[in-house]
């Protein structure tokens, strides 16, 4: 009888598909690399008032941001 449980378990596993697609594995790896960098812009100690770190390390933080929610919301278009 167990013989007989284990063989229908086996059949009635399924493998279910992916929840996201390709591109999205791929734009959320570059957002999570954008963020890396827009954090590593903004570290430092030195000149602490720097234009870099004011300025354009919080945009590219907030550019990661943003890529990071059209990699969650992208789908794929069909024809």
């Amino acid at each position: 009888m167990s013989a007989l449980k284990n063989k229908t378990a086996k059949q009635e596993t399924k493998t279910q598909p992916m929840l996201f697609g390709t591109m999205n594995y791929i734009l959320t790896g570059v957002s999570i690399l954008v963020l890396v960098i827009g954090f590593m812009l903004m570290t430092g100690t030195e000149d602490i008032y720097n234009t870099t770190k004011l300025t354009v390390a919080p945009i590219v933080v907030f550019i990661g941001f943003i890529l990071g929610i059209v990699a969650i919301f992208y789908k794929k278009k069909t024809s």
